[in-house]
């Protein structure tokens, strides 16, 4: 039987993306934040998997970098457990697209050239359930083949709860200086998921998501911080100035592998390559 607490963060997954929130919206049009995401990801993936691949997208949404992928010539198949997302990514009509679960892919042995994690690794609570996603994505690449996996910044996380979203809320709630979720989630990367909200099952740190990475079966493992010191900022902004995103991906360029600042990003993008036999 699965975890009660992953149990409750599926069923709020489907309710929150299928109701709730738009996630297309958050990379290309909310803030120059999620656009910096996005293109930040699509320049990691595309500098080292050649246009023609056969790329699989687990937990791709709506299809958000399945439709750039398929448009230079990639041979892509996005899996989601969403339903609404499923039917929305199938109406671009340029990939494949299945409903599933990353921890069991319906994909044969070494069947695609690299497989996209962009959002699964955390909505899962335990790192079992983590590593079980990785070593299906590892199972289905061909051997050199490259493995990415999306997470979300503890440290960035935990900045947000507990100083951006309490100044922003125009009636705060009393609570202790340092109450236990905040404690949660800074050392564990857990935070309650009986809550409303995001439903966030872990929170990393860079060197977790690369443990996990390489304990997963991938060697040649690197992390990158996407968003750069300069995201946050953008995103409670809410801004759309080309100066100011500009001078953020600069940021996020330059320091996107530092030790230490690339935990500053929101989004984390850890990189591997599937060993070759022997």
């Amino acid at each position: 039987m699965s975890d009660p607490s992953q149990r409750a963060i599926d069923e709020t997954l489907l309710e929150y993306y299928g109701d709730r929130f738009d996630e297309a919206d958050r990379l290309v049009g909310r803030s120059d934040q999620g656009r910096i995401e996005f293109e930040r990801t699509q320049e990691l993936i595309t500098r080292r998997v050649p246009a023609g691949a056969r790329i699989l997208d687990v937990g791709g949404a709506t299809g958000v970098h399945a439709v750039p992928l398929a448009a230079r010539g990639d041979t892509v198949t996005l899996i989601d457990p969403v339903p609404s997302h499923v039917a929305a990514a199938r109406a671009h009509g340029t990939f494949d697209v299945q409903l599933g679960d990353a921890r069991d892919l319906p994909h044969p042995d070494a069947s695609v050239d690299a497989v996209l994690l962009l959002g699964p690794l955390y909505h899962l609570v335990a790192r079992e359930d983590r590593l079980r996603a990785v070593r299906e994505a590892v199972r289905v690449t061909r051997p050199g083949g490259y493995v990415f996996g999306a997470a979300i910044s503890r440290t960035m996380a935990h900045v947000y709860t507990s100083t951006i979203a309490p100044a922003m809320d125009p009636e705060p709630a009393r609570r202790s200086p340092y109450p236990p979720d905040w404690v949660a989630l800074l050392e564990h990367g857990t935070i309650d998921v009986s809550r409303k909200g995001f439903p966030g099952g872990h929170f990393h740190l860079s060197e977790e998501l690369a443990d996990e990475l390489t304990d997963g079966g991938l060697t040649d493992v690197e992390v990158h911080g996407l968003e750069g010191p300069g995201g946050m900022p953008l995103e409670v902004a809410r801004t759309h100035d080309a100066t100011l995103r500009d001078a953020a991906m600069l940021l996020a360029r330059r320091f996107g592998q530092a030790p230490g600042l690339r935990d500053l990003s929101q989004h984390l993008l850890g990189i591997g390559r599937v060993p070759s036999p022997g």
